[in-house]
């Protein structure tokens, strides 16, 4: 059992490099909204490997996010993100909702269809 765990784990660390040595190669702005819209949309689609779909999707969304209001830019866009339990899910709906509402965009870079949607979506009321 002990050494399935070792090969499982040296696979598992051997597919992250793998990862991050394709994603190093590829520019940010090479991934657009019609990439993003695929994992959020097939997570509900798929009932064998939605949730990892739906995870691939949500995860983006929480490190944009992230870095969006580490970057002050809730308060530049006057935006008011939901709660944090919930954020993912909720964000990720809003921007499938736009995406479809905005079909003709979807070869801008997935960052700016996100920042559009929080705009849209998310105004701070007050």
């Amino acid at each position: 059992m002990a050494s399935h765990l070792k090969f499982l784990g040296a696979a598992v660390l051997a597919a992250s490099f793998a990862l991050a040595e394709a994603a190093a190669g590829a520019d940010a702005s090479d991934y657009r909204i019609r990439d993003l819209l695929t994992p959020c949309v097939e997570g509900d689609n798929d009932s064998r490997g939605g949730q990892v779909m739906e995870m691939e999707c949500e995860q983006y969304v929480l490190g944009f996010t992230d870095l969006y209001l580490q970057a002050g830019l809730n308060k530049a866009d006057n935006v008011c993100l939901p709660p944090t339990g919930n954020r993912a899910d909720e964000i990720r709906w809003a921007f499938m909702r736009w995406a479809h509402e905005h079909f003709d965009d979807r070869d801008m870079p997935a960052v700016d269809g996100l920042r559009a949607t929080l705009k849209a979506r998310f105004k701070c009321t007050n």
